[in-house]
């Protein structure tokens, strides 16, 4: 059998990463310490970037990138005549949501055909994209038979090993993590965990079947989507009752079972996207996931929430919001990345724009071009010298613990502190 011939071949298996950006680059460069790899993506300019050196998301390192490329042949392209002599196909492209919060295949079905034009007798491809279960076999795979011309478990394999990359965390990095893998075919589910394993230094976890493997991915992030709803709901409950949220918190947190889960806001490609997907694929089977949706509904809710208590606090001053100066300290949706997909900060820009208020927005990691392009606002890497009235702490970027926020506003000013990271001394408000 095929798949037994390449469990004890597997030096022979020649890898091609599809989709070069938080996921895939990280993931193909640990691939090509042990294997031939190569990285494919659509973007030219992207491809030219890595060729050089650099990755402008800064989750792989100039130096990890160059090693690679000197050291172990990695490289990169756009070209897909380069990809052809690949055997092990990993797709590693977004899955994001609509504007109607409806899962949105494209990138995959775009990847998908790509593997279609150059897979071959026996090659194996790997999803690794977040998706509901059943869409690597009703979705994707036939988009591979249609352009190839082939077969599922007779002419090629499939697989899928959802994606655990944790943007801008240097300390679980994807080696790091934990991998869940499965197969189209048991035979398959044990060569490709062979694969993942022998680079995953945390080690692998194989799924009886790939709609297992799915299902698990959506399933973590919409946990922990719900949790931090709970905690939000707790934020506004405790806040109308004069209590400190973060003091309850931390009382309830002396216990040994009690989650230590915290208000915010609730963006990125992960957390804020996949339970819409897990909610599509339950309505799909007749069922009305209330629970899900209903935390999606409060997260949703929290930039609003965010900008109108910044907006009481300063009528309670006696400051006079239309046309005052307000600064947002970050735009990432988490502290220490570049990642601006799905950031929630936007909601409290938006909101706030509302008042007829003058906004700034400072962070030192968002690069403004791309997020003008993606948001349509202006955004900066460095402090204006004016004077504010308010300012928001949206994202606890490392660069923020050591500012001296006082001295940025004026004598009569608000601070809100949305990630509970600022000296509490300083602050009229905090989730």
């Amino acid at each position: 059998m095929k798949s037994l011939y390449l469990l004890e071949n597997m030096k022979e298996t020649r890898i091609c990463v599809i989709g070069l950006g938080y996921v895939g680059l990280p993931l193909a460069r640990l691939f090509s310490t042990k294997y031939m790899t190569i990285g494919f993506d659509m973007n030219p300019n992207r491809v030219k970037a890595l060729m050089d050196g650099h990755d402008s998301t800064l989750e792989l390192s100039d130096e990890l990138l160059q090693d690679a490329i000197k050291n172990h042949g990695f490289r990169c392209t756009s070209e897909i005549d380069d990809i052809r002599k690949c055997n092990f196909y990993v797709v590693a492209v977004p899955t994001p949501v609509d504007k109607d919060n409806n899962p949105d295949l494209t990138p995959l079905y775009g990847a998908s055909e790509i593997v279609g034009k150059v897979i071959e007798k026996d090659d194996v491809v790997i999803y690794e994209s977040t998706v509901y279960p059943g869409v690597t076999e009703d979705e994707c795979i036939p988009v591979i038979e249609r352009i190839s011309g082939m077969k599922l478990n007779v002419d090629f394999y499939a697989g899928y090993s959802p994606e655990r990359i944790n943007p801008g965390d240097k300390l679980h990095t994807v080696e790091n993590i934990k991998k869940v893998t499965s197969g189209s075919t048991p035979e398959i589910g044990k060569y490709v965990n062979e694969i993942y394993s022998s680079v995953i230094i945390a080690g692998t976890h194989l799924a009886p079947t790939m709609k297992v493997a799915e299902a698990s991915k959506v399933i973590e992030n919409s946990q922990r989507d719900i949790n931090i709803a709970f905690v939000n709901e707790l934020s506004k409950i405790f806040t109308k009752m004069g209590i400190d949220t973060m003091d309850v918190l931390e009382a309830a947190g002396t216990k040994w079972n009690f989650m230590p889960y915290r208000p915010g806001l609730v963006g990125g490609h992960c957390i804020g996207v996949d339970p819409y997907y897990l909610a599509q694929c339950a309505k799909r089977y007749g069922y009305n996931p209330e629970i899900i949706l209903a935390g999606r509904r409060m997260n949703d809710g929290m930039g609003d929430y965010v900008a109108n208590q910044t907006i009481k606090l300063m009528l309670k001053k006696g400051i006079q919001v239309l046309n005052s100066e307000i600064l947002i300290l970050g735009f990432t949706f988490k502290e220490n990345c570049s990642d601006v997909r799905n950031t929630k900060v936007i909601d409290v820009y938006k909101s706030l724009m509302e008042y007829n208020v003058n906004i700034t927005v400072y962070d030192p990691w968002a690069n403004p071009t791309i997020v003008e392009r993606e948001y349509g606002i202006r955004i900066v890497n460095e402090l204006p010298s004016i004077k504010f009235d308010a300012a928001i702490a949206a994202v606890a970027h490392n660069e923020f613990k050591g500012l001296n926020i006082t001295s940025l506003l004026k004598n009569k000013h608000v601070i809100f502190d949305v990630k509970c990271s600022l000296d509490r001394a300083i602050i009229d408000g905090r989730l």
